[in-house]
């Protein structure tokens, strides 16, 4: 099946673009394209979507309301949130509002569409160079809306094996990686891993990574970190 995609951009040039070139993919079909950010939040609704390819800058709500709006709706569409500025603000206001991904705009066009097949299959995207700012803010405590004690509290009834799993998943290691760790195989490791995800609530490798660091269970390693 293909898969299908909802293209939210202000710019009907920049849009159509984007539209263009997902649509010529075999397996990818443009369901709908929107301008603004109400419009999204009704087409996420009406068409839905697979995937949606979100832009921050938007006439009515911006494209982190609109993704916290789409992202919160039961049988939620996976966010690609693109920008033309890369601002730490919007990389970490952008996952926290459940996107699963965080390109710039002017990314190759191969590259955005294996984005939105990452995405898609439930994985995360973020530019390397967003990865080592992510981390690296968790390091220095200077990540925007930091207040110490502001973190969240550890979820009730984590175990002690879900809370390694969880610190592995925010090392940036791999489900074969993992299973290496683990002693187990990368197929049990993504059983594990989904479950924990549903345990938590939450999206996606990104947002486990940062209630990992928001939880103090992991410290950076910057050299080679990626999520």
């Amino acid at each position: 099946m293909s898969l299908r995609v909802l293209v939210v951009d202000d710019q009907s040039v920049v849009r159509a673009g984007f539209a263009a070139v997902i649509d010529a993919e075999e397996d990818m079909t443009v369901v709908g394209e929107a301008g603004a950010g109400a419009e999204a939040v009704r087409l996420a609704g009406e068409l839905a979507p697979d995937v949606v390819v979100m832009d921050v800058r938007l006439p009515d709500l911006d494209g982190i309301a609109t993704t916290r709006i789409i992202t919160g709706r039961e049988n939620a569409p996976r966010v690609l949130v693109l920008t033309a500025f890369d601002l730490d603000a919007y990389v970490f206001e952008a996952l926290r509002a459940g996107a699963s991904g965080f390109l710039l705009r002017d990314v190759p066009a191969a590259e955005l569409l294996r984005a939105i097949r990452v995405v898609a299959a439930g994985e995360s995207v973020l530019t390397p160079a967003a990865t080592r700012r992510l981390i690296g803010h968790y390091a220095s405590g200077t990540r925007p809306g930091f207040r110490p004690g502001s973190g969240p509290r550890e979820p009730a009834g984590l175990t002690g094996h879900e809370r390694y799993v969880l610190t592995l998943v925010a090392s940036g290691l791999d489900d074969a990686e993992i299973a290496g760790q683990l002693g187990t195989t990368a197929r049990t490791v993504r059983s594990h891993v989904d479950a924990l995800l549903r345990k938590l609530g939450l999206r996606d490798r990104v947002q486990a990574t940062i209630l990992a660091y928001d939880l103090g269970l992991a410290r950076p390693n910057l050299p080679g970190t990626h999520i």
